[in-house]
């Protein structure tokens, strides 16, 4: 109920305020099968969502941008909402909830925005997937040279990586990193990432996570590849996370085939499925994944998606016929 308040309230405001606003929307649908060991062996519609932006300008160097996920279940995700203040392309201050700046995907990542249908290991394993933060982010370009800087509660401790999502500390440690960036040439992006914070409710823990990452679109040859490095202090000891991918997509029209090679490593003696607590750990995390993905996009009609995409899937140590299929549908307005 006090979500939906929030909600109500947001929403209100963007219509009633005298600003130039603007409203943009999303819709997809997935449909996933995969082979006789996989979760998805039956074949299953899933992950439909739907996601409107309100934005506008408020007074002269003054903006606002809040985004809203509708889900199946009756629920909704709010994934920004923020106040931005600046008079430039070159420097701008947003206060509120944001997505972190941490590598391209993750501020690029909605359905009519990628050409994968599902994130690569390293998006999907190593940090929450559409992870956002509730603070302060300073951002800003320039012709050659872009930078986004952040402060704010961080991430929390959880089974994974994946599940440190929180809006409210656990601890008085703030999260704090950023993105800086050049443009080498025109279409050809290279940036650096960073975030650090204690991690477990006493405030004694490290966890540090790094990234590069590469986009260079050429004569109708997109390359996009993304390298993340995390390090995880565990009690009486430390463990390291990698995990890298390289997407190769091919522009031919309405049509633009894919093939994406993933890359996976992670070990964590201490957390993994069971971890409730530092006093009650759970079985630990090794895994060692290998991925291709191969893909194409078709550009149906005008902002509409249909997208095909089968992984091959591997795991150092594992037999499993895991490989899945998947479709998708995005339409954006």
């Amino acid at each position: 109920m006090k979500n939906k308040i929030i909600l109500f309230f947001l929403l209100l405001s963007t219509l009633i305020l005298p600003v130039h606003a603007a409203i943009i929307g999303y819709i997809s649908l997935d449909f996933v099968k995969g082979l006789g060991q996989s979760d998805m062996s039956e074949g299953s519609f899933q992950n439909s969502q739907a996601g409107l932006l309100f934005f506008g300008e408020i007074t002269p160097g003054v903006s606002y941008l809040t985004e809203v996920n509708l889900r199946p279940e009756g629920t909704f995700d709010l994934e920004q909402a923020w106040i931005s203040l600046g008079t430039s392309e070159k420097f701008s201050l947003k206060m509120g909830l944001y997505p972190v700046p941490f590598g391209r995907y993750n501020q690029s990542n909605r359905p009519h925005q990628t050409i994968m249908i599902n994130p690569p290991l390293n998006v999907e394993r190593m940090y929450p997937l559409l992870w956002k933060d509730v603070g302060i982010l300073l951002e800003g370009r320039s012709r050659r040279f872009f930078y986004s800087a952040f402060l704010g509660n961080g991430l929390s401790e959880d089974e994974s990586l994946a599940g440190g999502q929180q809006f409210k500390d656990n601890n008085k440690d703030k999260g704090m990193g950023g993105r800086v960036g050049l443009v080498l040439s025109q279409g050809f992006e290279m940036a650096f990432s960073y975030y650090r914070g204690k991690y477990d409710d006493d405030n004694s823990r490290d966890l540090s996570l790094q990234g590069i990452d590469l986009f260079w679109y050429m004569e109708g040859v997109l390359v996009h590849s993304e390298y993340s490095r995390a390090r995880m202090d565990i009690p009486g000891d430390t463990e390291n996370a990698e995990g890298w991918f390289v997407q190769v997509a091919f522009d031919m029209g309405q049509f633009r085939p894919m093939v994406c090679y993933q890359s996976l490593d992670y070990e964590d003696s201490f957390h993994g499925p069971g971890f409730v607590s530092p006093d009650d750990p759970g079985a630990g995390i090794f895994e060692k994944k290998r991925r291709w993905a191969f893909g194409i996009v078709y550009n149906a009609a005008q902002n509409l998606l249909l997208k095909l995409e089968y992984d091959l899937n591997r795991e150092e140590g594992l037999e499993l016929e895991d490989d899945s299929l998947s479709v998708q549908v995005a339409f954006s307005f």
